[in-house]
């Protein structure tokens, strides 16, 4: 189902769905105070599966941002046309992934492939290098297709077999010879630290961890990514901790705790966060890196309603 079509089937639902649906075929809302971005999994139901329909749908709801970890993997004629619709729209386009690998050794212990992780196999730094260069070609192909400026970056599991202060070596390495692709093109590799409790084993866990590697590395390219759904699991404290990584921090993402649902769906108040933001100056954007806690266009209409009560802090 597309958008032209989404208020012929809301009408026939409750009244709150037809009004919903006379929003879609009317003026465009106006836009959030703060840049949040959906992804194309959130509006299936409202506007369809088609990519371009779905930005369309974000745009008249207010939306100015969107993000896809996925966008490496579409081809580079979809990317194109995405980025197109993007750029008409004044719209930005948020992050997407660059696949290091979740359970890679590449980058903390310079091992190409998973066959010889935990075994305490030779390093192979040539290897390593040659197997980054490609990636991160490939990252900016993508990147000026769509007119990114981010993309994340997962640096891998921790090796058992190797002192913490070596990978923490191997990994600042690594990511300075990236981050030396990447200025040129201005794409910035933004760290995600991964809680424990659902991606046990990884080596990036927190914030405070991310903030000394990108202090090390020294670039421009190389930032964090705050996930305040990992961090409220690891740490809480968010407000405190946001200010202290501030300067490091190139973009942020949202979910509730427990269930990595909506906001309002959980312990975090994201009202003072985003209130918090918006005071400290941030024009950044705010992934959507969540599900929706109702099913079909009533939960997606739902989500838009949360956004807009989150975003409706005093100035």
């Amino acid at each position: 189902m597309n958008r032209r079509t989404f208020g012929t089937v809301a009408a026939a639902g409750t009244a709150g769905l037809s009004a919903f649906a006379n929003q879609a075929t009317s003026a465009a809302a106006p836009p959030f105070k703060l840049n949040y971005a959906p992804g194309f999994r959130h509006f299936v139901h409202s506007a369809g599966k088609d990519p371009l329909d779905q930005i369309q749908f974000m745009y008249d709801h207010g939306f100015r941002a969107i993000e896809d970890n996925g966008m490496m993997k579409k081809p580079p004629q979809l990317q194109q046309k995405i980025g197109d619709r993007l750029s008409a729209l004044g719209m930005t386009m948020g992050v997407f992934v660059t696949g290091f690998g979740m359970n890679s050794q590449m980058l903390t212990s310079n091992i190409v492939g998973d066959k010889y992780r935990g075994k305490g196999i030779s390093p192979n730094k040539k290897s390593v290098q040659a197997e980054l260069k490609k990636m991160c070609e490939q990252s900016i192909e993508t990147a000026k297709r769509v007119n990114a400026r981010w993309t994340t970056i997962v640096l891998g599991a921790h090796n058992p077999n190797l002192n913490y202060e070596y990978q923490f070596a191997n990994v600042v390495e690594n990511l300075k010879f990236c981050a030396e692709l990447m200025e040129p093109h201005g794409l910035i590799m933004v760290m995600e630290p991964l809680n424990y409790m659902n991606h046990p084993g990884v080596f990036l866990k927190t914030v405070a961890q991310a903030y000394t590697i990108a202090k090390a590395v020294g670039s421009p390219s190389c930032k964090i990514l705050s996930d305040l759904y990992h961090e409220q699991i690891q740490n809480g404290n968010l407000i405190n901790n946001i200010d202290r990584a501030w300067d490091e921090i190139a973009y942020f993402q949202v979910a509730d705790v427990p269930g990595r649902k909506e906001p309002t769906t959980g312990e975090i108040n994201y009202k003072n966060i985003f209130r918090h933001l918006h005071q400290k100056g941030y024009k950044g954007l705010i992934g959507m890196e969540h599900g929706i806690s109702r099913s079909g266009i009533e939960g997606e209409q739902r989500l838009i309603q949360t956004y807009r009560e989150v975003d409706s802090f005093k100035i």
